[in-house]
């Protein structure tokens, strides 16, 4: 049984580690340990949120294999591994920041800038440390005994626990092999399918079932919990067996194309009708919940900015003693003075205007000390699973276009700017929430605040500077180019750069607004200023087809269309039965050879917060949303809320693809009968680190970089995979009549397997 922290009178409390102690804590190797780790969660962290929208938190993973680590390498003390787990557990919270706003510039129609996207997770993240600094004594040593910080708390239990012996490293790195291996069967090796899927056909038109068999997924589930987790599915169960549905049925009939569709409903998917409706309604749902939630807390946010303020004010006293030694108030502001000035310098490489720039950048710093205040107090009370970090950022976002529709600035910059602010206040505001726990594990540990302090700029810069690039990796590895035509629409190069295809070159153009057909997004143009391809972006892309390269003689079915391939020739599509259950379509010239194959495109990475930001932009400076689907969106929330069912869970799960929602179900409800036969857990400690979330962070970790290293082999051996591809030889696996059935089996195997180590194996055991 874990070591149980009470929460006395802060006059009264005396830490773990006495502050007359001194233990190594700031080391050369909790830094690394801490570094690495944390680069290692943050890609983790970017792959989820990218899928789901949401990530999970790192410190008490990262503590129980900092404990392990340092073990295997001699002693330690609790303090390094403290400052590992601090390090560490900053790369998940710049990841969730970068994540929910950045993306939204490719649907702007804009290209994914590296350097952007880092100085952007950098400014920031340092910004939410610096505001912390002052903080530390209003909301985590004045306010003991009364906020709680849960997962601080649960943390600090791990490392005592872990300072006396016990630890269940094993269960993480369990989790990570077993999500690693189960990644390279299913995705790399095609073993089993990746999305089982099943259509109702003439019982219910356009709906469809479906679940995304990945262990990430699972992980994901069971750390949340089975209420949230049901919440989210009976989202997505109104978005694929009622709002498609719906729409097909009423709509079949209809002889033109229904705003903001360009196509014809009876020739839609259902993957059509959900980009071209539902999303609007689910984008509108969850600017709803994410307001509702932000609102529920605003007497907590009242009350948290007067704390800030007093915070403020308080830390210009000099502190003695170790534990009380944070840095010093100079460098706070004279920090915010220079993130202020840089800030200013990059908002005006966008926007071109100083006087503007400098707004810009102030309305960043204030409405960064707002919610990072905000943020620390709300997960003191409920913690950081429950933070309502995105209905800051809509908050923020609101507010700045508004701000900029007051003074006239509703330009294609002005959004850029707009969604610049929000990023780095979203980011900040997650840095918040993420230090306050680890400040408050420091604090019940005996830790010195100021090393702390100074492991989290180290932590946040680092992790930074690799989730910029893995942001941009995995976009780019999953971009494509796909035939695209605007016919009386002559457009011109807007970026420097030029694209290369079967040997022609085309420059790129970028549509930042509906215009001929065009969806914002980046096309590329032929000498005479024809749109010939689109390019998909990979984070955030809509086309679910792609064309494969293939050569070889064809025999089958013309289907009477035709479709230019990437040399932009036209040809043939003619459809071939490669077996009883599959058919295939290839794109076929006069001789009946094939060029190009028409293969389905899974689109992983939906990254539904970011589409929401670009949404709420839109919606505000340029006034051109359907808000009639958006609406139906926002009253969907309220009726959830009225039902006493949280809106903001219930408008993701409506927003993402049923198959993310039903895979995280699987999760929680495992979670459920866990928790059922063995009671619940008995500390906050068990609930946050018990064998079950430990085995789960493993499964996340492993499962999210087994994609990221099957995306990095596609780009550098895309040849050597293919050549793995057993469904190719055996399409039965993936294709046959009792396919969906398999992927499901495998993925319950892997159910029954976290069942039965969660309710065995009690938190706090020996390795």
């Amino acid at each position: 049984m874990a070591t149980h922290i009470e929460s006395p009178a802060t006059a009264h409390f005396q830490p773990f580690v006495a502050s007359e102690a001194v233990l190594p804590e700031f080391t050369l190797r909790s830094v690394l340990v801490g570094v690495i780790l944390g680069i290692v969660f943050g890609a983790s962290s970017v792959y989820l949120a990218l899928k789901v929208g949401l990530t999970v938190s790192a410190s008490i993973p990262i503590a129980v294999l900092s404990i392990t680590i340092f073990r295997a390498l001699g002693k330690s003390s609790i303090l390094e591994n403290n400052m590992t787990q601090t390090i560490g557990s900053a790369g998940e919270s710049v990841a969730a920041g970068v994540v929910f706003t950045v993306p939204a510039l490719l649907l702007m129609g804009y290209a994914l800038d590296l350097s952007r996207t880092t100085l952007t997770a950098l400014t920031g993240g340092w910004l939410g440390v610096l505001l912390m600094i002052p903080l530390r004594r209003a909301l985590i040593v004045r306010e003991h005994g009364r906020l709680t910080y849960p997962e601080g708390t649960a943390c600090a239990e791990v490392l005592i626990v872990g300072e006396k012996g016990g630890s269940q490293a094993k269960l993480v790195f369990g989790g990570f092999g077993l999500a690693l291996l189960y990644k390279f069967l299913m995705s790399g090796l095609h073993l089993w399918k990746e999305y089982p899927e099943k259509a109702l056909g003439k019982a219910l038109p356009g709906a469809t079932l479906s679940a995304e068999v990945s262990p990430e997924l699972m992980g994901v589930g069971y750390i949340i919990g089975p209420r949230v987790a049901g919440i989210m599915l009976a989202g997505g169960a109104l978005s694929y067996l009622v709002l498609i549905p719906t729409i097909v049925f009423f709509g079949s009939n209809l002889s033109e194309p229904l705003f903001p569709a360009s196509k014809l409903i009876r020739d839609m998917s259902p993957s059509d009708v959900r980009t071209n409706f539902v999303l609007y309604i689910g984008a509108g749902a969850v600017a709803t919940g994410g307001i509702i939630s932000l609102a529920r807390s605003l007497p907590m946010i009242l009350s948290a900015f007067r704390a800030g303020v007093g915070g403020f004010k308080a830390a210009a006293a000099t502190a003695v003693a170790r534990t009380e030694n944070d840095l010093p108030m100079n460098l706070v502001l004279g920090g915010a003075g220079l993130l202020w000035i840089i800030l200013s310098a990059v908002i005006y490489f966008t926007a071109a205007e100083l006087g503007f720039s400098l707004l810009a950048a102030a309305m960043i710093i204030a409405f960064g000390f707002f919610f990072v205040t905000v943020s620390s107090r709300i997960t003191g009370e409920i913690g950081s699973s429950s933070n309502p970090i995105s209905g800051m950022t809509v908050a923020t976002i609101l507010l700045t276009c508004l701000i900029f529709l007051a003074i006239g600035k509703v330009g294609i910059e002005a959004r850029v700017v707009a969604l610049s602010v929000g990023a780095v206040v979203c980011i900040a505001a997650a840095i918040g929430g993420a230090t306050s726990q680890d400040l408050k594990t420091g604090f019940l540990v005996g830790a010195t605040p100021r090393q702390q302090q100074i492991g989290l700029v180290i932590g946040v810069t680092t992790s930074a500077l690799a989730i910029g690039w893995v942001l941009s990796f995995l976009n780019d590895s999953n971009t494509i180019y796909f035939p695209k035509e605007a016919p009386g629409y002559t457009a011109a190069a807007t970026e420097n750069r030029t694209v290369t295809l079967a040997g022609k070159t085309y420059c790129i153009h970028n549509v930042t607004e509906p215009v001929a057909g065009l969806l914002p997004g980046r096309y590329l143009i032929n000498d005479a200023g024809q749109i010939r391809f689109v390019i998909d972006p990979g984070v955030g892309g809509i086309e679910t087809r792609q064309l494969v390269e293939t050569t070889g003689p064809i025999q089958g079915t013309d289907t009477g269309r035709t479709l230019r391939g990437l040399d932009d020739q036209t040809y043939r599509v003619v459809q071939v039965a490669t077996s009883p259950e599959v058919t295939v379509e290839y794109l076929v010239d006069a001789q009946g050879q094939a060029h190009y194959r028409l293969d389905r495109r899974d689109l992983p990475y939906s990254a539904p917060k970011a589409s929401l930001m670009k949404l709420i932009i839109d919606g505000i400076l340029t006034q051109k949303l359907p808000w009639g689907l958006v609406l139906l969106g926002m009253f969907i929330s309220i009726t959830m809320e009225l039902c006493g069912v949280a809106a903001l869970p219930f408008a993701v799960g409506l927003y993402l693809p049923f198959s993310t929602s039903a895979a995280i179900f699987v999760g929680g409800f495992i979670r459920w009968l866990v928790d059922r036969q063995t009671g619940g857990a008995a500390s906050e400690a068990e609930a946050e680190a018990g064998s079950g979330v430990l085995l789960s962070s493993g499964l996340i970790a492993g499962g999210s970089i087994g994609g990221l290293l099957l995306a990095a082999l596609t780009v550098v051996a895309g040849g050597l995979l293919a050549t793995l591809n057993v469904a190719e030889h055996f399409p039965a696996l993936e294709h046959g009549a009792f396919s969906d059935a398999w992927a499901v089996a495998v993925f319950l195997l892997l159910g029954i397997g976290l069942y039965r180590i969660a309710r065995s194996s009690p938190v706090g055991t020996k390795p």
